[in-house]
């Protein structure tokens, strides 16, 4: 399999977006198109990882979610890669160590959803993450109060950006992180699954 990794332009700021996309929906697109808009984004990759390690069933075929991904993007600056599967990590630290690696010159940003914040405690590694890329949460439906209450956000409170500056992000040196409340589209991987309307 020749890897096809994403480019962009020496300083711009991407933002990451990782997870199984299993399968990935306009919800996904949503979440990028406002993180670029909210956190002064150049681009947003969406990284489509092999498996999740948090999760004991296996996600469909990797080719099956990255061909949905790219027949679903349609926005110029999102990209679609399994970075993951060439470099062979599965874990986020990991998988940012291989792209600073990879990408010296380049700016990133990690982007969850606020779901994810509320179990971050949980990921290998997680302060190292916190402490070595800038982190966006863009809030999902009832998860707000649980995000903000998490063990990663009393731990890190002191480096948080203020909603009204998100923009400020892009640019800011890790630990730095900014949780958003943005209008958001009530639609999940997990219900779609669950509706029938993806077979793995």
């Amino acid at each position: 399999m020749n890897a096809e990794f994403p480019k962009a332009a020496p300083g711009q700021v991407v933002g990451l977006l990782g997870g199984s996309f299993d399968p990935p929906h306009a919800g996904h697109q949503h979440i990028s198109r406002e993180a670029m808009k909210r956190f002064g984004l150049g681009r947003v990759w969406w990284l489509v990882s092999p498996g999740n390690p948090l999760k004991a069933e296996g996600p469909a075929p990797l080719s099956q979610r990255m061909a949905a991904c790219r027949a679903l993007v349609t926005h110029p600056r999102i990209d679609v890669t399994d970075f993951e599967v060439h470099v062979g990590t599965r874990y986020t630290a990991a998988t940012l160590e291989a792209l600073f690696h990879r990408y010296p010159r380049q700016r990133f940003v990690w982007l969850m959803g606020a779901d994810n914040l509320a179990q971050f405690h949980r990921w290998d590694r997680w302060e190292w993450i916190m402490e070595n890329i800038p982190v966006g949460v863009i809030a999902r439906p009832g998860d707000r109060i649980r995000a903000r209450l998490s063990p990663a956000a009393k731990r890190f409170d002191r480096y948080r950006i203020k909603g009204r500056h998100s923009v400020t992000l892009a640019r800011a040196e890790a630990p730095a992180w900014c949780f958003i409340n943005a209008p958001m589209l009530d639609i999940s991987s997990t219900r779609i699954r669950a509706a029938g309307q993806w077979n793995r």
